[in-house]
């Protein structure tokens, strides 16, 4: 199994509660929690920076796709947002997802563009089992 970066992405917190330096290739960014939450709200919290990555995956994909078919669809806007309820013991996350698409699109074309949205990397991430091994 060959890992998907050349290089890991790093994490670092100091004593200041809550807030993360985020190192990736190419730049670093802060991750904070809500100051509701006790946080400074400095950065997105992890369940803003997941729905991110949904929303940039969803709108990457679709780009390529429309492009591809040579559509004209000058722009895609997203919205997310997240749900959690707990059933029987076990914890639900249910995601919404929505897509708005400006000028004409068909019914066909939705219809192809949302099994399409499904299969952005991230989605199938989601979707999929996911293993977390961690090490000390």
């Amino acid at each position: 199994m060959e890992e998907l970066f050349e290089n890991d992405i790093l994490g670092h917190i100091g004593m200041q509660k809550y807030l993360c330096n985020i190192t990736w290739r190419n730049g670093q960014f802060l991750m904070d929690e809500p100051e509701n939450v006790g946080g400074r709200d400095l950065g997105m919290d992890p369940f803003s920076t997941l729905l991110a990555s949904l929303a940039g995956c969803t709108l990457s994909t679709l780009r390529m796709y429309i492009d591809r078919k040579e559509w004209i669809i000058p722009e895609i806007n997203i919205s997310l947002n997240l749900y959690q309820e707990t059933i029987d013991g076990q914890l639900n996350t249910t995601i919404r997802r929505n897509i708005i698409f400006s000028g004409e699109v068909s019914a066909e074309q939705k219809d192809r563009l949302l099994i399409i949205a499904d299969k952005c990397p991230i989605s199938k991430l989601l979707k999929g089992k996911t293993i977390i091994n961690t090490t000390i």
